[in-house]
């Protein structure tokens, strides 16, 4: 008897890949155990997935806020300008009888007193405008703010840099933005604001009006990135709402420009249309939409008329129909009606 022949164990050529074998790399048998990461390994990443994560304002510098300035009525700087000028000349009667060389020093340390006395309170007057504000430092530190009108005294060694403090508002350019749906938007927002801290507002940031531009464009790109510029499906929230689009622009916008002193009481987008990339076929998207909602209220109105008037005969016994009768009666009556109504002929072409 013969010895059964052995057959030879099949060879397996497995070549590696970052540890994966080559003929496992498109193999899709749930059967076989796949090879499991180590634990060391990160976990793979999942679907990308928006996370809002809350956001503070800056921080606005606690010390640095706005306080009353020194400041003297200009009554007060005359009048001790005046009698400056009067002790002067009180001192030059009395010296009369002797020449300027011979005064002795009391007398001339009287008239450059009084002289320095004369310069500083005639030299200190300055007008204060309506609508704007003294900001006053010395030697870098901030002294105060003085908003008072009219003529006042404010020292001359202080240095003082007015500021608008009106109500005041500013249209934007037309800002590129997104909405919702990745569709590129162009928007024009009316901002409505005033300096409310001087302080903060001069000293607390380089540029408050540029500050105040730059946080509009952030701002109206974070709001109008939320929702869709038009609901194409349903009646979805839109940026069509415009009390609502800038009740929220407002409410960020202010909380931005607080810390510098900036108070913004209101941000309306003007003007939301598409950039002129996207607009023709937009424009398209929204007659094709209008058009569906309008066959689709005319359909619904047809069929409504069509049921009532079957209703009618049959109930009242004026005709009595079969069920193929009944059919034929509906499909005429529909199209007569769906024709009269500015739809087309034949519904089919629905």
């Amino acid at each position: 008897m013969t010895e059964p022949q052995k057959r030879p164990l099949p060879v397996r050529i497995r070549r590696s890949t970052d540890g994966i074998p080559m003929n496992d790399l498109f193999r899709s048998d749930p059967a076989r155990p796949t090879r499991t990461a180590p634990k060391s390994a990160a976990p793979a990443a999942g679907p990308a997935t928006a996370v809002t994560l809350p956001r503070r304002p800056p921080p606005a510098e606690p010390d640095l806020t706005e306080r009353p300035g020194p400041a003297v009525p200009s009554w007060v700087a005359v009048l001790t300008g005046l009698t400056a000028l009067g002790g002067a000349a009180a001192t030059l009667w009395r010296a009369r009888p002797l020449r300027t060389a011979e005064l002795p020093p009391w007398q001339w340390a009287a008239l450059a007193g009084c002289a320095v006395v004369a310069v500083v309170a005639f030299g200190g007057l300055t007008r204060g405008r309506t609508g704007s504000a003294w900001v006053l430092s010395l030697f870098g530190r901030y002294r105060g703010s003085v908003r008072r009108t009219g003529l006042v005294w404010i020292s001359p060694f202080v240095l003082r840099r007015r500021i608008d403090v009106r109500l005041r508002h500013w249209r934007s350019e037309p800002i590129a933005v997104v909405d919702a749906e990745g569709s590129a938007l162009r928007v024009v927002v009316l901002v409505v604001w005033s300096v409310r801290d001087t302080a903060r507002a001069l000293l607390a940031v380089d540029d408050h009006l540029g500050y105040l531009r730059e946080q509009v464009e952030a701002a109206t790109a974070r709001v109008l990135s939320q929702l869709p510029a038009d609901a194409f499906r349903g009646d979805a929230p839109t940026l069509r709402d415009a009390e609502a689009v800038g009740d929220a622009l407002t409410r960020m916008l202010a909380a931005e420009c607080r810390p510098v002193g900036v108070a913004v009481f209101s941000a309306q987008p003007t003007r939301i249309e598409y950039a002129p990339e996207v607009a023709a076929a937009m424009r398209r998207r929204q007659i094709a939409v209008l058009d569906a909602k309008h066959r689709d209220s005319v359909l619904t109105g047809v069929i409504d008329a069509v049921d009532d008037t079957v209703t009618r005969l049959t109930t009242r016994g004026l005709v009595e129909l079969d069920d193929f009768e009944r059919q034929a009666l509906v499909k005429d009556l529909t199209v007569a009606f769906y024709t009269r109504s500015g739809g087309p002929a034949d519904p089919n072409q629905e």
